[in-house]
C-alpha cells in the first residue's frame, strides 16, 4: 500500500514537472521574440535620434554663423 502511494506521488510531481517546463519553454521563446522586437524598435528609435541630433547640430551651427 505504501509503495503505491508513493509511486503515485512520484508519477504525479514528475507530470506537474513536465508540465511546468512546457509552458516556460514556451514563455522563454515569446520573452526572447519580444526581446527582439525591443531590441529593433530601440534601434531604429537610435537612429531617428542621431538624425535628429545631426539636423539639430547644422541648425545651431547656422544660428552661430547668423548672430555674427
Amino acid at each position: 500500500m505504501k509503495k503505491t502511494i508513493a509511486l503515485s506521488l512520484v508519477i504525479a510531481a514528475s507530470m506537474g514537472l513536465a508540465a511546468c517546463s512546457k509552458s516556460e519553454e514556451g514563455n522563454a521563446m515569446n520573452n526572447a521574440a519580444e526581446n527582439v522586437t525591443n531590441a529593433a524598435e530601440n534601434t531604429m528609435n537610435a537612429a531617428m535620434n542621431a538624425g535628429e541630433n545631426v539636423a539639430n547640430a547644422v541648425n545651431a551651427t547656422e544660428n552661430a554663423a547668423n548672430a555674427q
